[in-house]
């Protein structure tokens, strides 16, 4: 049994999930392997998620460690969203996923639309 914030976790397979887990951590983290983006940008980068859910996501990723923030003294303020190197390391698994899926799409009976 390993430990994380309080929570814990059987082994560190399911720590890294958690890391990932839900509908937008790992979108987010592909949209920003291609550098860093603004939090308007991301949102219509990734369809369907609100702001509220947006936020939340960003906050988790970046107090787990596999985001940063940068704010801009600005006015209005400028706010980008980067991988850091540990964000950019779980990148190439995030990517053998995708192929994954789409290797196995017909046999999972994916529709792509």
């Amino acid at each position: 049994m390993i430990y994380y914030k309080d929570k814990k976790y059987v082994c560190h397979l399911d720590l890294a999930m958690e890391l990932i887990r839900g509908k937008w951590k790992a979108i987010i983290l592909c949209r920003l392997n291609n550098g860093p983006k603004r939090f308007l940008e991301l949102q219509r980068m990734t369809c369907g998620v609100s702001q509220k859910v947006l936020n939340e996501k960003l906050k988790e990723l970046e107090g787990d460690g596999l985001i940063f923030k940068t704010t801009y003294p600005e006015v209005p303020p400028k706010v980008e969203f980067e991988l850091t190197e540990m964000g950019k390391e779980i990148f190439p698994s995030l990517n053998l996923l995708k192929k994954w899926a789409l290797k196995y799409e017909k046999q999972l009976e994916i529709q792509s639309k």
